[in-house]
């Protein structure tokens, strides 16, 4: 696994805020994901230019979180929803 990977969000998904269930949600064609608190806020800093190992220092330093946990925890999270379709490498 690399820190240097860049996870993007697929083509056709969508994450955003939905006022109606007061939550974030992520859109992919004839799906709905609702991610929990934590996962919403690794989705925001998915953006397409962003390594992981920038996201995992971002999320550390707002939290104050050991550094190899949330690397691997995000990491695991990012690769589900790359199996999932969601997000590419």
């Amino acid at each position: 696994m690399s820190d240097s990977r860049i996870p993007s969000f697929r083509r056709g998904v969508k994450f955003r805020f939905d006022a109606v269930r007061d939550a974030w949600i992520v859109l992919a064609p004839e799906r709905l994901f609702v991610p929990d608190e934590h996962a919403a806020e690794v989705l925001k800093l998915v953006d397409g230019a962003r390594t992981l190992s920038g996201i995992a220092d971002d999320l550390c330093a707002r939290f104050d979180a050991p550094r190899d946990v949330v690397l691997t925890d995000v990491a695991a999270m990012l690769d589900d929803l790359a199996e999932r379709g969601v997000v590419a490498w």
